[in-house]
């Protein structure tokens, strides 16, 4: 929160004088300034604010209450002191959480008056002396007296998503330009930058990226933050979303290693790490008849979309975390704060799911991932289409994490990885309308069609293992075709949907 002009002041003063009444959010005071009483109204008004939806809670001193005139006040908070200790640090360490509150000064109709801005509570209760309070009726009262308004209030933090909330507030519109690089939201979304700032910063809050504030100042939100940040140091609940880039050399973590962190917004530095991700994976240079072409280890257009995905889904409420791509010499792992909203078996077919809509939307329209859904279908495409080893999800104590491995022949392949991979294969094939067959497999795993028998074996073993049936009990054995087990389910075994 930070310091606004004595004019601002002023015209916000006499906008809350026209209230009717105190409220919840606003209270008037003409000259008491006890330290505690202070603190209390603090808490008040940050968690009052907070259930009723408003920006910011105020204590204004120098206005009678009742009438609303302005008296003026001998009150001065730079001069009060609390056993010592001046007034403003003694109160930031009484409150649980902190939050920003700013004392301002100016002249209203040639009297003096205080007015106190409170931020409203972001992700708890806001506790003064270990202590939470509302405003009842126009009184500071403690909340544990009131449990529904306490349960309404859990409610609004449980309900207010993480991209909308506030990464930092009151901030003049330059400071904003400093802080984010919003040339690069029309770069991304290829349409011109207006001519102003303030016309950039207006469509920027189109997409929830800023919030206009009180007196010509903005609000950054997390999302806007996440996105176009010039440091994501510089908002302290989003330093540790920073991307890191690892590679190992060989195919542990306790080797050499060569660490690369991207610290700004993802729209800023996609693009550099994907251009590091290429130089960093294994490759080798094939020539050709006509030219030399590169052959990559691991498709690059399945990573991005893996690494996309993994800054898109993560947790953003998970603190000291952030997504970590780990490049080996025989594999690839890409890790996320959060486990998957979906069984890690149902990743491919199952409805989209996203943690931040608003997030996936706009890296969507910046280009950086593919539509609902679709994102794994072209992971396990391409990682089919290259004849490699089917990726693998796991849940590693809260986060998710996707492994890609280099190519290996089928004999090295345990049967825990056949199975898998015609599981996978069969889910592609369904979601298009068809089935696996035996041929379908071969070109899956690049067999030979003179080894239809060692194609039958896979499929009998991955129907044993259950992860496949046969789409129809009756059809001739050459004629067979397979779906995944829960196409069975869903459908009766009567095959694909139309």
């Amino acid at each position: 929160m930070t310091s606004q002009q004595p004019a601002a002041i002023a015209a916000r003063v006499r906008e809350l004088c026209r209230l009717p009444a105190e409220n919840e959010w606003v209270e008037f005071k003409v000259d008491q300034g006890e330290p505690k009483r202070i603190g209390q109204g603090i808490s008040a008004l940050a968690n009052s604010a907070a259930l009723g939806g408003q920006p910011a809670g105020y204590l204004v001193w120098g206005v009678a209450d009742g009438t609303h005139t302005i008296v003026g006040t001998r009150f001065h908070p730079s001069r009060r002191k609390k056993g010592g200790e001046p007034l403003v640090p003694w109160l930031f360490q009484q409150l649980s959480p902190p939050i920003p509150f700013q004392f301002h000064e100016a002249e209203v109709d040639d009297k003096r008056v205080v007015v106190l801005q409170v931020s409203p509570a972001r992700t708890q209760p806001v506790a003064f002396g270990g202590e939470r309070f509302l405003r009842i009726d126009s009184q500071t009262r403690r909340l544990d007296r009131f449990p529904e308004h306490e349960r309404a209030l859990w409610r609004v933090f449980d309900s207010t998503p993480f991209e909308a909330r506030i990464a930092a507030e009151g901030v003049p519109a330059a400071r904003v330009a400093e802080l984010l690089d919003y040339h690069a939201y029309f770069e991304r979304l290829r349409v011109p930058a207006p001519g102003n700032r303030r016309s950039a910063l207006e469509a920027l809050a189109l997409d929830g990226l800023v919030v206009p504030g009180v007196s010509g100042e903005w609000d950054v939100t997390n999302l806007g933050a996440l996105l176009l940040a010039r440091r994501l140091a510089d908002f302290p609940d989003l330093g540790r979303k920073a991307v890191r880039l690892i590679r190992y050399r060989g195919s542990g973590r306790t080797g050499e290693a060569r660490e690369w962190e991207f610290g700004d917004g993802y729209a800023r530095c996609l693009d550099r790490l994907n251009q590091q991700l290429d130089g960093q994976l294994p490759s080798r240079e094939v020539i050709g008849r006509v030219r030399r072409e590169i052959e990559w280890a691991f498709p690059p257009v399945a990573v991005r979309e893996l690494v996309a995905n993994a800054l898109i889904h993560q947790d953003l409420a998970v603190r000291g975390a952030g997504p970590m791509v780990e490049i080996f010499d025989g594999r690839i792992e890409i890790t996320n704060p959060g486990e998957p909203l979906v069984a890690t078996d149902r990743l491919v077919d199952a409805p989209p799911q996203s943690r931040n809509d608003k997030l996936a939307s706009l890296m969507r329209r910046f280009g950086y991932s593919e539509e609902r859904g679709m994102g794994i279908d072209r992971v396990v495409e391409e990682i089919e289409a290259h004849e490699l080893p089917p990726p693998r999800f796991h849940k590693p104590q809260g986060f998710t994490r996707v492994t890609l491995r280099a190519r290996r022949k089928l004999g090295e392949l345990g049967a825990d990885d056949r199975n898998w991979a015609c599981y996978l294969h069969a889910c592609l094939r369904y979601l298009n309308g068809d089935a696996l067959t035996n041929t379908s497999l071969r070109r899956r795993f690049g067999i030979p069609d003179r080894n239809r028998a060692m194609a039958s074996r896979l499929i009998r073993n991955a129907v044993k293992s259950g992860a496949i049936t046969p789409e129809s009990a009756a059809a001739p054995r050459k004629a067979m075709r397979y779906i995944p087990w829960w196409a069975a389910q869903e459908n009766g075994n009567g095959g694909p949907s139309s």
